[in-house]
């Protein structure tokens, strides 16, 4: 009886064969063009390089780069006699790029040619910027709506095999930050798995939980991307970044520090969209509003908003230079660092000990500018340098890590400033924090307790000008929900206080009185407090008191 024979298994050992053969043909070519021979079978393919040539002049030239270092690239050629493969080198030199040639079989460059379907959208991957094409953020934040079709678009991801899984984890994750508003984007590596949480509102949320391995390789491609030293993990590194998101750049501050199952990592987004509110739109009481318009229009003084890290006061403080800013005025400020970049405005950076802001403060003064922007007063130096600039004809905008208006000149003090100038040099002390506001179509109207009745009496009990206060004092409005991801806000406006500087006020700052001595003076100027505010629009249906309740101290 006549074996059977096995065509399928001929097949493959011909094939394997011929592979064979193939290579050994061109390991024997790669002597005859003095070329160094590889197999790129046994060899990781690197997209960054890949990237470096587009894949229709790969093709042409049959050639195609499949490891990069810095400027450095090695470029698999098949036929080193194609007229294509000149002027890709010819450009690659042009773009500054060191090259290793190695002669490759046909096999080799078709598995690198085959990359080019791996890659994700992202057109760039290196220190400094994060490049996704026109169309691509918004096309991936359309199917994001909620955090649990974020995990399930990340959950797709990181099931991925192919080499670009990374940088597509990368794309959803930042897309996701846009669609939902999140300001911050966390990594909090515990024993077992990396715990994603977005700052939404304000507010954290536990968002996916990523396994060691992908943590590890999203750690090194933002190590990478922030330009910050990836074999350093036992101290804290600050990188940033930008994103390119249609015409506009985004940036992002990265923070490492070491942990004990790895480092934590925090991304700050920082949209230049949500500093381009108008200073009317930031939730500030139109009777103090109406008066912060003369303020900043002095030609010299200083405007100082307190409030702790997240506040809003950088917002603030950059709507008000916007609109203030002119052809016929100077503005210069210094920042640490520059977060938003404004067009017509000098913005200088600190950098270590070189430029301080004490430093940077002198030198500023010398360019004559008609305004200053400190970003910070952190320590005496500055304060009274800031002090000075104020008395000699400039106006300076800065902020202060203080609790409230009235803590602003307490606070100079301890800094070693003199309270016998802050009658000529400080014209206004603001202080701010961001309460949630309620979704519009996620909101009801309650009966008032009779507990927060008379809490709200207490809140009112010295507000000088009582006109501020509503007639009917009836009711509030709280939020909604229909599902468990649901919190019933969207977005946050400011609650703000401020204090104006006045012959009175300025001969009691003389002798540095405590802080709530000079909050009851500022009573007398008939501005509202921030839990004043705050009551108002919790009363006005724009926020609700127990959002209001946990930012600003009420009375109990």
């Amino acid at each position: 009886m006549d074996s059977h024979f096995d065509n399928e298994a001929e097949d493959t050992k011909l094939a394997q064969v011929r592979e064979r053969e193939e290579e050994d043909v061109a390991r024997i070519l790669s002597s005859k063009y003095g070329m160094t021979y590889a197999d790129l079978s046994l060899m990781e393919i690197d997209n960054d390089a890949l990237r470096v040539i587009p894949e229709a002049l790969a093709r042409e030239a049959e050639a195609a780069a499949f490891a990069k270092t810095a400027k450095s690239i090695s470029l698999a050629i098949h036929n080193p006699n194609n007229p294509a493969l000149i002027k890709l080198k010819d450009e690659l030199a042009s773009r500054e790029f060191k090259i290793t040639e190695f002669l490759v079989s046909k096999k080799s460059l078709e598995r690198v040619l085959a990359r080019y379907a791996d890659l994700s959208f992202a057109s760039e991957s290196r220190a400094g910027i994060f490049v996704v094409p026109s169309g691509i953020l918004a096309k991936l934040a359309g199917r994001i709506s909620t955090r649990s079709t974020l995990k399930s678009e990340l959950d797709t991801a990181t099931a991925e095999h192919s080499l670009d899984r990374v940088s597509l984890i990368l794309e959803i994750l930042f897309a996701g930050a846009f669609a939902l508003r999140a300001s911050d984007i966390h990594f909090e590596p515990g024993e077992d798995k990396t715990l994603l949480r977005l700052r939404i509102d304000g507010l954290l949320s536990d968002t996916y939980s990523f396994d060691p391995k992908t943590y590890h390789q999203l750690n090194s491609r933002i190590k990478l991307l922030g330009g910050v030293k990836l074999n350093i993990s036992n101290r804290a590194q600050d990188g940033r970044f930008s994103i390119t998101k249609n015409e506009s750049q985004i940036e992002v501050r990265a923070s490492f520090i070491p942990g004990s199952y790895g480092e934590s990592i925090v991304l700050r987004i920082l949209d230049p969209e949500t500093t381009r509110v108008s200073y009317t739109e930031l939730g500030i009481h139109p009777k103090l509003l109406s008066r912060l318009e003369k303020e900043i229009r002095r030609p010299n003084g200083m405007l100082l908003t307190t409030g702790p890290t997240g506040s809003g006061k950088t917002t603030t403080l950059y709507s008000f230079l916007r609109e203030i800013h002119s052809p016929e005025i100077k503005i210069i400020t210094i920042e640490d660092p520059v977060e938003y970049h404004l067009d017509g405005i000098v913005q200088t950076q600190v950098e270590g000990k070189k430029y301080t802001f004490a430093e940077g403060l002198k030198s500023i003064v010398r360019q004559d500018p008609d305004i200053i922007m400190v970003g910070e007063i952190r320590d005496g130096e500055t304060a009274d340098i800031a002090i000075q600039a104020a008395l000699i004809g400039h106006f300076v905008f800065s902020t202060l890590h203080t609790n409230n208006a009235a803590g602003t000149f307490p606070r100079l003090a301890d800094l070693g400033a003199d309270p016998k100038s802050f009658g000529s040099a400080v014209t206004v002390s603001m202080a701010q924090r961001l309460v949630r506001k309620l979704d519009p179509s996620k909101k009801k109207e309650r009966p008032l307790t009779n507990e927060e009745k008379k809490m709200i009496e207490k809140v009112f009990e010295n507000l000088a000008d009582k006109s501020l206060i509503p007639e009917k004092i009836e009711t509030v409005w709280e939020p909604t929900l229909t599902s468990e991801e649901e919190t019933g806000y969207k977005g946050r406006v400011g609650l703000y206080e401020a204090i104006f500087m006045d012959d009175e006020l300025a001969n009691f700052l003389r002798d540095n009185p405590p802080e709530n001595e000079i909050a009851k003076v500022a009573t007398k100027q008939g501005y509202l407090t921030m839990a004043q505010d705050g009551v108002l629009k919790a009363l006005a249906g724009i926020t609700s008191l127990s959002e209001v309740a946990s930012t600003v101290d009420l009375p109990r």
